[in-house]
């Protein structure tokens, strides 16, 4: 699949500081890049329009809003049927400690959840009290993560236009 958005070596360098830091101030940005601050803004707000950054966030570190615990949950399905999927969907979305919810392919599960929580006690509650509940579920697994080994939201750039 191939983007129609055309970058070029501002656009590209645009991208790689504000994955970096998505506060940082246009004038810093701009002289990161090698442009002016008018010409930066424009590409800025252009890479907006385009849908290519779709929007800036603060990342929160974890531990220090007593989130101590990540859980990998794989969830399996008592039907393929769009209904049962959509009502998992909808009632995930609701759940806060849910971070990340993947629809998959390739193993014995029909999604993949990251859930952060403070500790195996809140873990045991929302597991059996929410998501076990929700109607279609029909198994799940549960991974711990030890330690986090690559923890970004940069996507690679390597790739554009080629």
């Amino acid at each position: 699949m191939e983007t129609t958005a055309k970058f070029d070596r501002f656009d590209l360098r645009i991208l790689e500081v504000l994955q970096q830091n998505g506060a940082i101030a246009n004038q810093e940005l701009a002289e990161q890049v090698g442009l002016t601050a008018a010409p930066c803004s424009r590409r800025v707000k252009q890479l907006e329009e385009q849908g290519v950054i779709r929007r800036r966030l603060v990342r929160l570190d974890e531990r220090q809003i007593n989130l101590h615990l990540t859980v990998i949950l794989l969830v399996s399905m008592d039907k393929h049927v769009s209904e049962r999927f959509e009502v998992f969907e909808q009632a995930v979305r609701a759940i806060p400690e849910v971070v990340e919810c993947y629809l998959v392919a390739g193993n014995h599960s029909d999604y993949q959840l990251k859930i952060l929580v403070p500790n195996m006690e809140r873990y045991h509650e929302l597991l059996l009290g929410r998501i076990t509940r929700i109607p279609g579920v029909s198994g799940v697994q549960s991974s711990f993560v030890l330690n986090k080994i690559v923890d970004t939201t940069a996507l690679p750039l390597t790739y554009v236009g080629g």
